[in-house]
């Protein structure tokens, strides 16, 4: 009588080998085709378009605008291609009107009301589309898995099953996933590693912009931002990112410009501090849209290294436009800010600091300093505060600074 080991090494035996396929011979740019949206914003974010057989899962909170932005780009690329709208939370009329409203032409656009993976997969089989646009994956459920759609079995399932399809087919296809109450993507750390790309929409609670991210891209850098507005005929993009952060004739204290790169794209933003002094306990240090432990740091060197007195202060630090920054850059900015507030004294409209500050107060050198000043001297900036090096100035003057002791005498001064 065999044992149980026996039998499993005879069906390792006969079992057949999988297909090996030879890299070197394959062709590269047939498997790599991307779907070119024309929404630029969109696009750069991707790392340059929808690429064909990829899974695409879109996150953000309710009504953000994640409808609207899969709307516009069905529209665009329904023009010279088939696309697929599966929606098992609106009706066909329902979607309809949203599309007129954005001025979707629905030329090849064909809608599915359903809401089982099984049947979807089988359309997308016989019709092969371009793109498939699910809305949302919370209402999808399979019949080979138990339990009711929306719970993270139906939701896990289902999108192994559309992977499967991208793959197989060469067809892209996009997940719309909401945000739960806790904050984060319902069914959320468990997709992330089963889909191609993870992509944002954010916004503050008052403002009128959108900032689309990618926290995961298989097929292009995580680092490029995409900045929309939100119009009553859908997202307008913004090409000109640096006119919507900074307000060019505002001059007070506290006030300070500086430029950082996402991505590839250079872009100026105002960073404000106020400065106040401790009414009762210890002194507070709040930040919005920058680490709160960085401003921490900067406070102390600036304390240690340039006389200020902060210990009785509360200081409260803004990046306005609702962006969250984490590049280095802009710490001379924040430093300028700060005594800017406490000082009393203004920097200048016109004027641009960049620079990493150290420990010990010093200024240190910046990637890609020149792409920033170039962008500073399109908006007609004529001051740059910047660290101590060979720059060569074009249209820009550069006043150039080894520690934090000089920016205090520059603003002072």
């Amino acid at each position: 009588m065999q044992t149980v080991d026996q039998k499993t090494a005879n069906k390792m035996i006969t079992t057949v080998p999988a297909k090996v396929i030879d890299l070197g011979k394959l062709d590269g740019q047939l498997e790599g085709q991307r779907l070119t949206s024309n929404i630029q914003e969109l696009d750069r974010v991707l790392g340059g378009g929808i690429m064909c057989g990829s899974l695409i899962l879109l996150g953000g909170e309710p009504g953000i605008g994640k409808s609207t932005l899969v709307a516009q780009t069905a529209d665009t690329i329904g023009r010279n291609a088939q696309v697929i709208y599966a929606s098992g939370e609106e009706s066909a009329g329902q979607i309809k009107v949203r599309f007129d409203r954005l001025g979707v032409k629905a030329g090849n656009i064909k809608f599915l009301n359903e809401t089982n993976a099984e049947k979807i997969i089988a359309t997308i089989k016989e019709l092969k589309p371009a793109l498939v646009i699910i809305d949302s994956i919370q209402t999808i459920y399979s019949s080979s898995i138990a339990g009711e759609a929306g719970n993270i079995n139906q939701i896990r399932g289902s999108t192994v099953n559309f992977l499967e399809a991208a793959k197989t087919h060469n067809i892209a296809i996009i997940l719309i996933g909401h945000i739960t109450k806790d904050g984060s993507l319902a069914g959320p750390k468990s997709l992330e590693h089963i889909v191609d790309t993870v992509l944002y929409l954010e916004t503050e609670t008052n403002h009128g912009y959108r900032i689309l991210r990618a926290t995961k891209n298989r097929f292009g850098s995580i680092n490029e931002i995409g900045i929309f507005e939100m119009t009553s005929s859908g997202f307008k993009e913004i090409t000109n990112s640096s006119s919507v952060f900074i307000e060019p004739n505002q001059n007070f204290t506290g006030s300070v410009i500086s430029c950082v790169i996402e991505g590839t794209r250079p872009f100026l933003i105002e960073v404000q501090a106020l400065v106040t002094k401790t009414v009762f306990g210890y002194p507070q240090r709040k930040a919005s849209g920058f680490d709160l432990n960085r401003l921490q740091v900067l406070i102390a060197v600036l304390t240690k290294r340039a006389g200020l007195n902060l210990a009785n202060q509360d200081v409260i630090l803004n990046v306005v436009g609702g962006l969250k920054i984490s590049d280095p850059s802009l710490d001379l900015a924040v430093c300028s800010a700060i005594a800017s507030s406490l000082l009393n004294q203004t920097v200048g409209n016109k004027t641009i600091v960049l620079g990493e500050v150290g420990l010990g107060g010093e200024i240190r050198q910046i990637a890609r300093i020149e792409q920033r000043l170039n962008e500073a001297g399109k908006l007609g900036f004529i001051k740059a505060i910047v660290p101590a090096n060979d720059y060569v100035p074009k249209k820009i003057k550069l006043v150039k600074i080894k520690n934090v002791q000089e920016i205090i005498k520059l603003i002072t001064g």
